[in-house]
């Protein structure tokens, strides 16, 4: 049977400064990500199937994505938690949606701990792909499950 590739992109705003780092980028700023994920499995066969003909419902896949990422990520800061951050989480409001990770919050980092998320929720007969994150309109990091 035929291998097929479905994507679904996803959308979110977040917020990010990167510790230690010596750009602009170790100032607090945000940005609207762009997020395609891409599925690969076989169409299902089974006629009683109600997914007949499908590798994945895309909104099964939209459910993990969002659980897993968007939701947790949408309109909140990001930090590494090598970052002192306590201070500027205890802003009355403004620290209220937050994630401290334990890596530098890069593009690239991000994708590493997306695709680790995701993987871990697939069906057992679909495989991530790969991943695109845009973090602006002309930047961004790329994951394919074939160079890892």
């Amino acid at each position: 049977m035929a291998k097929i590739r479905l994507t679904k992109e996803f959308r979110f705003e977040m917020a990010h400064a990167l510790w230690n780092y010596d750009g602009l980028c170790k100032n607090l700023h945000g940005h609207s990500y762009i997020l395609n994920v891409t599925v690969i499995g076989e169409p299902i066969g089974d006629e009683n199937n109600p997914k007949l003909g499908m590798v994945m419902d895309f909104g099964d896949l939209k459910t993990i994505v969002n659980e897993e990422i968007v939701d947790k990520l949408d309109h909140a800061v990001v930090l590494s938690s090598n970052a002192p951050s306590e201070q500027l989480l205890a802003l009355p409001q403004m620290g209220e949606r937050h994630e401290i990770v334990d890596y530098q919050p890069t593009c690239e980092n991000m994708l590493i701990d997306f695709a680790e998320r995701i993987k871990k929720r697939l069906p057992q007969n679909i495989e991530l792909f790969s991943l695109k994150l845009n973090e602006t309109a002309t930047s961004y990091a790329e994951w394919f499950a074939s160079d890892n």
